[in-house]
């Protein structure tokens, strides 16, 4: 087993990363994470933060270290960020700089939040949360695009309705259930339990779609960065399908509004989601 993970990462490293992967050491590591929700618009609003010139953008997005990657090292990681000679040249020129990635699959991950605690403690989190019922129907064509979900809508809700209801919420498993990955306060509580709250900067999808300049303004002062004007937003993993079954719509609405209430509570704002 050791000598497998230790081929994985010389593989991965030196391999796969090439010139990237050999100075990894000169790289630095992520000033900001994007960590979720899945089907929210984290690529796209990663890819708009990346517009500030002060900001470098990592190889590609939803890296996935912290979670399905971490056997790959840290060397591996930092293969994927700016070096610090890179960084340096954009502070010279702007006066800061800093680098991020998105991985929205974080957001459940119990062991994401205990290593990125421990790997880089003074981290500022994103998370951009989508109207449950919406990222429902979204995560669900996804399936049906890609070809893993045969099921109709309905029978795929009900199913998942009752794999939650056999289960404690701390037991479920977030990859089998849509509904599961709209239970947004019980995602975020171990985060806000390890993370002070100042390091924690929460949107909504809606809102920044509604207003976007407002909202970067909001994430650019957060991550301590000075204002910037986008004149493009990027629109990455945009899909449509048709209109949700109003009936269906009914019931998810009434499913998560104690959750979203307890959500709204947490963090000190209320969405318009409950329609």
């Amino acid at each position: 087993m050791n000598f497998k993970r230790t081929y994985q990462k010389m593989y991965y490293q030196f391999l796969k990363r090439h010139y990237y992967g050999i100075t990894a050491k000169s790289r630095v590591l992520p000033d900001f994470l994007i960590i979720g929700a899945v089907r929210s618009g984290t690529t796209s609003l990663y890819y708009d933060i990346c517009q500030h010139p002060s900001v470098e953008k990592a190889a590609y997005d939803e890296v996935g270290f912290f979670d399905d990657n971490f056997h790959l090292g840290l060397n591996w990681y930092r293969s994927i960020f700016p070096t610090k000679k890179k960084m340096e040249k954009i502070r010279n020129g702007t006066g800061f700089s800093i680098t991020g990635e998105d991985t929205p699959f974080y957001i459940w991950n119990n062991d994401a939040v205990e290593r990125i605690a421990q790997l880089l403690p003074k981290i500022k989190l994103i998370v951009i949360l989508r109207n449950p019922v919406d990222r429902v129907y979204s995560n669900y064509y996804l399936g049906v695009r890609e070809g893993t979900e045969k099921r109709s809508f309905k029978d795929a809700i009900m199913m998942d309705m009752d794999y939650i209801n056999q289960q404690k919420l701390e037991n479920i498993d977030y990859k089998k259930s849509y509904i599961a990955k709209g239970l947004y306060s019980e995602q975020l509580k171990k985060w806000f339990k390890v993370f002070n709250k100042k390091q924690i900067c929460v949107i909504s999808t809606e809102k920044f779609l509604e207003n976007p300049n407002e909202i970067l303004e909001k994430i650019f002062k957060f991550l301590e960065l000075p204002g910037f004007s986008i004149n493009k937003f990027e629109k990455r993993k945009v899909s449509s399908y048709p209109q949700m079954d109003k009936n269906i719509r009914k019931k998810l609405n009434d499913y998560f509004i104690t959750h979203n209430e307890e959500l709204y509570e947490m963090i000190d704002e209320k969405y318009d989601w409950n329609n």
